[in-house]
């Protein structure tokens, strides 16, 4: 069985289309699935939209990225985890490749992302940059597509939760000690939502302070808004004339 964990705080208007991504993508594979969101402190309507979409809801309490991860995959029942953000739709071919992978002794993986709607010159040029170091040359998983079979996610120790952000880089460092990591060939689709509402300023800021600091900056929500300052959009976003791609 498949188990897609997605977590989700104040996720009410992304969830729907993540959701029928979801289905589609497992349906298209003829797999046996599942659907958990993990429904961390909303105070939307998340929990009900999931629960309407076809999805196990798990609730916790605890606004942190990492523990919404690690209790879904404690309520997975599948033997391959894919953790997918509630902002981000897959397609078929990600859950088709990802199975090959595994199969061939992949020990897990991820893809590249493109992202939705219109971003700013400098969203896009930051985002080109952000790919070469972080997919190209260092092989790492986004946090907003991963995959692995549950005996590695739980070899790998699943995701640290003294962790606030940037845990997918140690997670996917951990994969590593059990075998070789896949990046997919097709990028996956996530909201460019950060880069509409956040300034060049504080996405750069912040980027280079996490780089300086290390672990250190991330073992708190301290300075972390870009993950948890809750913003999010109110209406669709305005069709791209192509992607940014990550």
């Amino acid at each position: 069985m498949l188990s897609f964990i997605v977590p989700a705080y104040n996720e009410e208007l992304e969830l729907p289309s993540t959701l029928s991504a979801l289905h589609a993508a497992a349906t298209a594979n003829a797999e046996p699935y599942e659907i958990i969101v993990v429904d961390d402190a909303s105070t939307d309507a998340t929990a009900a939209v999931a629960a309407a979409g076809g999805a196990r809801v798990v609730t916790i309490d605890r606004r942190q990225i990492a523990a919404a991860r690690n209790a879904g995959a404690s309520a997975a029942r599948g033997d391959i985890f894919f953790f997918v953000d509630a902002d981000t739709r897959i397609s078929p071919a990600h859950v088709t490749g990802a199975l090959r992978a595994l199969t061939a002794g992949c020990a897990g993986g991820g893809a590249r992302v493109t992202t939705d709607g219109e971003i700013p010159l400098w969203g896009r040029v930051f985002v080109h940059v952000f790919s070469a170091f972080y997919f190209t040359a260092a092989n790492l998983g986004a946090g907003a597509f991963l995959f692995t079979t549950a005996k590695n996610f739980r070899a790998a120790g699943g995701f640290d939760e003294r962790l606030f952000a940037g845990e997918e880089i140690y997670f996917t460092m951990a994969l590593k000690k059990q075998g070789r990591f896949k990046l997919l060939r097709e990028p996956i689709v996530t909201s460019g939502r950060k880069l509409r509402m956040h300034s060049a300023w504080q996405i750069l800021g912040l980027s280079a302070g996490l780089i300086l600091r290390g672990k250190r900056g991330v073992r708190s929500r301290d300075k972390l808004d870009l993950w948890y300052d809750g913003k999010r959009e109110t209406d669709a976003p305005k069709p791209a004339a192509g992607p940014g791609r990550l």
